[in-house]
């Protein structure tokens, strides 16, 4: 097992001068987030959609017109 890990070791040290050292980001910044074209057509088509969770602790969605009806 020894030799292996050694091996390995080896091995990304080698990839490191080819593909620079790994990236290490800050994990307190906060994430970026864009939202592209695709991503706001999805958003509009789920808000019309309410999650709800049965007594079980199912989760499903409903039509929000759907739930005007039941009320």
């Amino acid at each position: 097992m020894g030799h292996a890990l050694t091996g390995f070791m080896h091995v990304t040290d080698r990839l490191r001068f080819v593909f620079g050292p790994a990236t290490r980001l800050d994990s307190d910044a906060p994430v970026v987030h864009r939202h592209d074209d695709f991503e706001q057509a999805s958003d509009e088509d789920l808000s019309h959609f309410v999650v709800e969770t049965d007594t079980e602790g199912h989760h499903y969605a409903v039509r929000r017109e759907d739930m005007d009806k039941m009320v």
